[in-house]
């Protein structure tokens, strides 16, 4: 994996609350390269006020509260921080909602548009219809973004 041939992008909520639940899929992978990346002061991920906060709404659910009973409120808390720390702040510029069926999803597609990414990363491919065809913006998985970068075949 090159550096310099990694594009912005944006992570789902999805992709985020799957990394808390596991330390072995694709999407603790990305993670854990996002802080990598920071660390030398690369950022390619993008975040909006409207993300954080969906991002802060679902990791509190008590539904996913459940699942990783091994993090505390704190230190949830900080894992939001340090989301922030390590990605670009993105000002929304241009709402398209609605546009999609969830308007937690035309938060992460307004983000990418307004933050420039190439791609949406997320669990949820069906839910982004049209965005590659309107807006040029690639939504894929994160397996299919580690293959694209070549962290894994």
């Amino acid at each position: 994996m090159r550096i310099q041939n990694l594009k912005n992008v944006v992570l789902d909520t999805n992709v985020f609350v799957s990394a808390l639940f596991s330390n072995q899929g694709a999407s603790f992978k990305i993670l854990n390269l996002l802080l990598n990346l920071a660390e030398k002061k690369v950022i390619i991920n993008n975040v909006s006020v409207a993300t954080i906060l969906e991002l802060e709404d679902v990791i509190f659910r008590q539904k996913n509260r459940d699942k990783y009973l091994y993090l505390n409120d704190n230190d949830l808390k900080l894992f939001i921080d340090d989301i922030v720390l390590i990605s670009n702040k993105v000002k929304i510029n241009y709402l398209w909602r609605p546009f999609l069926k969830d308007s937690g999803d035309d938060k992460i597609f307004e983000t990418a548009f307004n933050g420039n990414a190439e791609y949406i990363i997320t669990h949820n491919i069906k839910d982004f219809k049209n965005v590659k065809e309107k807006f040029g913006i690639d939504v894929i998985t994160p397996k299919q973004y580690l293959k694209i970068i070549g962290d894994i075949k």
